[in-house]
């Protein structure tokens, strides 16, 4: 067979989160950016092809969901650290006993930080390319499609309520980490690419919340309010002052990094690597020491 069976990809995966828990603070951080920009890769080209005239259609939603799986195919084939990720492969890896769960906090924390450095990086990258911003007939500034959808996701983003953003967090990582777990199976990279396609097709397309491309997604529609504030105002009707604190970082770790980060645990670590470790990698205990539970 081309690939691997469940059991057999269960054990791929301990042995690949005993090797993040393990690894080195400065090659963990450097891949943990280029994870960070790759993600947001995937997330703004998603924000180009949902700033189209036919934005808001079924078609639309379909493509938007499915060009954002190229940041997922960059960190796992080209190699990267992600933290949703890293939720699964860490955790099966500890529940095995093979990582030790200080090294799952430190590959956790480590590659969080990382991931947000470099998605912020690409954040300024974007920005000062000034896709966002466009000239009216007078030779004014003003708001492009993309940069008016870009802020239509940031803010919706930061709208929602802690209990929808941890539940739509929880289906997110869900899918993000089968996506992960496909891509064990596949020995080729092509496999690897179907493998992750469409579960991640599907998570961004049903507008589930992922904490890494939140990092993206929110700092850029943050980022282009704070150039702009009097055309972000008069966009959504709201005064200069109600957009400084609504887009601002303190706003968007509170409404949602923090219920979104939970959540995505929650998905990957429980939903993903603790059910498959159960099912495949958990050791039944000793006949002798059942008879004596029973009898005792």
């Amino acid at each position: 067979m081309n690939f691997l069976s469940p059991a057999e990809i269960a054990a791929a995966a301990c042995n690949a989160g005993k090797a993040k828990a393990e690894m080195a603070f400065g090659k963990l951080f450097v891949l943990g950016i280029l994870a960070g920009v790759y993600i947001g890769f995937g997330a703004n080209l998603a924000t180009k092809i949902g700033s189209c005239s036919d934005a808001g259609t079924s078609g639309n939603t379909f493509l938007f969901g499915a060009v954002f799986s190229v940041g997922l195919m960059l960190v796992v084939i080209a190699g990267a650290e992600l933290f949703t990720g890293n939720n699964m492969a860490c955790f099966i890896s500890a529940m095995n006993g093979q990582a030790g769960w200080g090294g799952l906090l430190y590959n956790w924390v480590v590659v969080y930080a990382a991931n947000f450095v470099g998605s912020v990086l690409l954040v300024y990258i974007i920005f000062f390319g000034l896709y966002w911003s466009a000239k009216d007939a007078n030779g004014a500034m003003i708001l492009s499609a993309m940069g008016i959808k870009a802020l239509g996701i940031a803010k919706g983003k930061m709208a929602l309520g802690f209990g929808q953003a941890f539940c739509r967090a929880i289906c997110c990582n869900w899918l993000v980490c089968l996506a992960v777990w496909l891509a064990f199976a596949s020995k080729d990279a092509v496999g690897k690419i179907f493998g992750i396609f469409f579960p991640i097709m599907a998570f961004v397309s049903s507008g589930f919340e992922h904490c890494v491309a939140n990092m993206f997604f929110v700092p850029m529609g943050i980022t282009i309010a704070g150039a702009a504030p009097d055309l972000v105002a008069a966009q959504y009707s709201m005064s200069v002052a109600d957009v400084a604190a609504y887009f601002s970082y303190g706003h968007f770790i509170s409404a949602n990094l923090i219920p979104v980060t939970l959540g995505n645990i929650v998905g990957g670590a429980l939903f993903v690597g603790g059910v498959y470790w159960y099912t495949y990698m958990r050791q039944p205990a000793p006949a002798a020491k059942v008879e004596k539970a029973a009898k005792g």
